[in-house]
């Protein structure tokens, strides 16, 4: 479904990944682990068209896509999490997730996406009324998740959903991530600083470092190898 081929991106003089490739396919959780500062964000923000790419190819549902404007793959059903969260602080719960819907044109697909989302997240509708930047950390990452599904997306790049969220609710966010993609069909590629987490729900696994991909292999076989688990597993 998504297939990235000697992927560049360049910040000035300083080369931020050296060619990388990655394939997603349609209906897995693929995840890439790395250390701060290896890539990770850069490659998502590079297939979400956020950052411009020097050289390679950037290919979803059989289109290039590469250095087209964000808001185009959005319309081709590619949508991005980013790190941090990014929602709207001043706007309610509820008027952050009808952003999250401005190229969907069909009403009644509308009122489908945001009872799905409250049905997911029912923490949400037991504050569709309150402004958003009053939330704790788990409640505006599961916003921002809900924010992104009024979009309708076929594909979901989630950037550190974890980060900045107390440990009680990480586990449900994860576990939320695991049933999007399983009962909803949504393909999902997913960029996490705890790789225990991700290779646990994740199909298959990219190690990234200072902008190479240096492994690739099903989750379950990352997990079990001894430099992974040095370097990203604790042992």
């Amino acid at each position: 479904m998504l297939e990235v081929k000697n992927l560049q991106v360049n910040y000035g003089v300083i080369t931020a990944l050296h060619g990388i490739d990655l394939t997603v396919e349609a209906g897995s959780i693929v995840t890439l682990i790395g250390a701060n500062g290896a890539g990770k964000t850069t490659a998502l923000r590079a297939v979400s068209g956020l950052e411009r790419c020097a050289g390679g190819s950037i290919t979803y549902d059989g289109q290039p896509i590469a250095n087209l404007a964000p808001h185009e793959i959005v319309r081709r059903r590619l949508c991005h999490v980013p790190e941090g969260r990014m929602v709207f602080a001043n706007l309610t719960v509820l008027e952050n997730l009808q952003m999250g819907a401005y190229l969907v044109k069909d009403k009644q697909a509308i009122a489908r996406e945001m009872a799905y989302v409250f049905n997911i997240f029912p923490r949400l509708k037991e504050r569709e009324r309150q402004v958003a930047g009053t939330l704790s950390g788990g409640e505006q990452q599961m916003l921002a998740i809900g924010r992104a599904l009024m979009s309708r997306p076929r594909f979901l790049m989630l950037d550190e959903p974890s980060l900045g969220i107390a440990p009680i609710l990480v586990k449900t966010i994860f576990e939320k991530i695991q049933e999007i993609n399983r009962d909803h069909g949504i393909t999902i590629l997913l960029v996490e600083q705890n790789a225990n987490l991700a290779l646990e729900i994740s199909h298959r696994g990219y190690v990234i470092e200072t902008g190479r991909i240096i492994l690739s292999d099903t989750s379950e076989s990352l997990r079990k190898n001894p430099d992974v688990r040095k370097a990203y597993l604790g042992g």
